[in-house]
């Protein structure tokens, strides 16, 4: 028998095959070639890999067609049993939706968009059901459920044609938002969580927010909103076991402020893990569309090679800082626009330089999330062991029985005490 409190670091590469058809040329940091990326990447302390998937992304014909959003159950499927057959534990990231779902836009599927409230609850769970019947059919189960991407506004809104452009947009949970749209948001998430606790009962399911700002300096509104979230989640009870984050530094600001969130969520659910299921920082050039900037923060990881590593760098220390923090996954790692003239836009802060396929110094520091010394990455228990009824903290320290509010490992169990 085994216990584990292991912690995962990887990236999402949704687009890696691709890059790989297009011919994209990957290339270490020492110009060699990179003739199988997840081999390297296993190669360099990675250890868990994520995957978005869409409805029927050929059906959106939406101003927001985006030819990088092409992840139906069927690709997802042969990629995903590549990352399992490669030995990475599998982040499946379920949008709900035929294109990109974001806190600004979660509309419904094309094919969904005539159901009621409750016919579309019992099609949510139908096709959450189905989807990880077929992955686990090909040997592609995933090991982590996000039930939802951002969903900090709820999801599943309606088509963008119904429900407009408009911020008091039908459905959407906004903190004053009608108690109505609170009660069917949830009551769609209990649905999607149930076929994944009946089909993956080992699975882990992640609740996945973007408002990750908690200062007034930022915007007071976020933290509201991610307060408020969690806070609807618990009143709901929604069944779940860890707090999914994103970051990014050109938009939500210091690392500071993302250390702030983690504070709030750890005294507030002591009992959730918490993961930065999407992070990034640019190696050259600003993202468009970036919004808070520090005055003399942002020189200090300035857009380039060495900036982006250190911001990294910067991130995983104070990440290791806290015990409930178990995930840390770069979004599009994989970008790589040399030689492929895949990409319709510009990416600016992947893992690999487009103008020269070859792998940032930022790659190399991942692996310094698990690898933290502090950190249990397995523990192991004989039969002699199992009988052992100490407590440890996270740590792996013993103690005697805690008095204390914390978390603690018992009978290879994490508890959390309030005593």
């Amino acid at each position: 028998m085994g216990a584990s409190a292991q912690k995962y670091v990887g990236g999402d590469i949704s687009l890696l095959p691709k890059y790989e058809q297009a011919k994209a040329k990957y290339y270490d940091k020492d110009g060699a070639t990179i003739a199988a990326p997840l081999d390297f990447f296993k190669q360099e302390g990675m250890n868990a890999m994520r995957l978005r998937l869409f409805v029927s992304p050929d059906k959106n014909m939406g101003v927001d067609k985006d030819v990088n959003v092409c992840q139906d159950i069927e690709y997802v499927k042969t990629l995903g049993k590549r990352i399992k057959d490669a030995g990475f534990k599998l982040m499946l990231d379920f949008h709900y939706s035929d294109t990109w779902a974001d806190p600004g836009k979660q509309w419904t599927p094309a094919d969904w968009a005539k159901l009621s409230d409750a016919e579309l609850q019992q099609k949510l769970y139908d096709y959450t059901k189905d989807v990880l019947q077929q992955m686990k059919a090909v040997g592609a189960e995933p090991d982590m459920i996000q039930t939802g991407n951002e969903i900090s506004y709820g999801m599943l809104w309606g088509t963008r044609a119904a429900v407009g452009a408009s911020s008091n947009g039908t459905n959407r949970c906004w903190p004053s938002s009608p108690a109505a749209n609170w009660t069917r948001f949830t009551n769609l998430l209990k649905q999607a969580i149930k076929a994944c606790r009946e089909e993956c009962p080992q699975a882990k399911i992640i609740i996945h927010t973007e408002r990750t700002s908690v200062s007034q300096q930022n915007d007071n509104r976020n933290y509201v909103a991610l307060s408020n979230f969690y806070k609807k989640m618990k009143s709901a009870d929604i069944d779940y076991d860890i707090i999914g984050l994103s970051y990014y530094p050109y938009f939500h600001g210091t690392i500071s402020e993302l250390e702030g969130a983690i504070k709030v969520l750890e005294r507030d659910y002591a009992d959730k893990d918490i993961m930065v299921v999407e992070f990034g920082y640019p190696y050259a050039w600003e993202v468009p569309g970036t919004t808070y900037k520090y005055p003399n923060y942002f020189s200090k990881y300035a857009y380039s090679d060495e900036g982006q590593k250190t911001m990294t760098a910067d991130v995983i220390a104070m990440l290791n800082k806290h015990k409930n923090v178990n995930g840390l996954f770069w979004w599009w790692m994989e970008y790589n626009a040399k030689d492929s003239k895949l990409s319709e836009s510009w990416y600016n802060a992947p893992l690999f330089d487009s103008r020269t396929g070859k792998v940032t110094s930022a790659l190399y520091e991942l692996k310094n999330f698990v690898n933290d010394p502090t950190a249990i990455s397995h523990v192991t228990t004989d039969k002699a062991a199992a009988k052992d009824a100490a407590w440890y903290t996270l740590d792996g320290k013993k103690v005697d029985k805690p008095g204390k509010r914390n978390v603690y490992i018992n009978n290879h169990r994490k508890i959390v005490c309030n005593d």
